[in-house]
């Protein structure tokens, strides 16, 4: 799992709907090794509940039998009920695999941090 921390906490409850336009998050964990790393910080922008979301994007998802988690993962592809989403990492990641279906709230328009960033593409497969 790559939950993250959103720099804020007091500003909305993680899992929340309620994210604001623009989101600074934190990852937490190495679900998304090698794009992202434990400690990356992301800006994220919140998208509308019929949004489509392109493939291989990365997106801050939750689940509904999880709804207090906020995660980072990779969006494969549209299903019934949401997304298929996918960890980078397959060793080291909770995903569709094991909660199906997820609803996507935000899709990640950057790392932040660390700068200079270490690659570019990294965000891209």
């Amino acid at each position: 799992m790559c939950p993250i921390r959103p720099d804020r906490s007091s500003a909305y409850p993680r899992g929340s709907a309620d994210l604001p336009l623009l989101s600074l998050v934190t990852v937490r964990g190495p679900s998304m090794v090698p794009a992202l790393r434990h400690g990356d910080r992301l800006l994220a922008a919140r998208i509308r509940p019929a949004s489509r979301v392109r493939a291989e994007a990365v997106v801050l998802v939750s689940w509904a039998g999880r709804p207090e988690l906020l995660a980072v993962k990779r969006a494969v592809r549209p299903v019934l009920g949401g997304y298929w989403v996918e960890g980078d990492n397959p060793y080291g990641s909770d995903d569709s695999r094991s909660y199906g279906a997820a609803t996507v709230r935000a899709v990640v328009l950057c790392r932040c941090w660390p700068w200079p960033p270490r690659r570019l593409a990294t965000l891209r497969r």
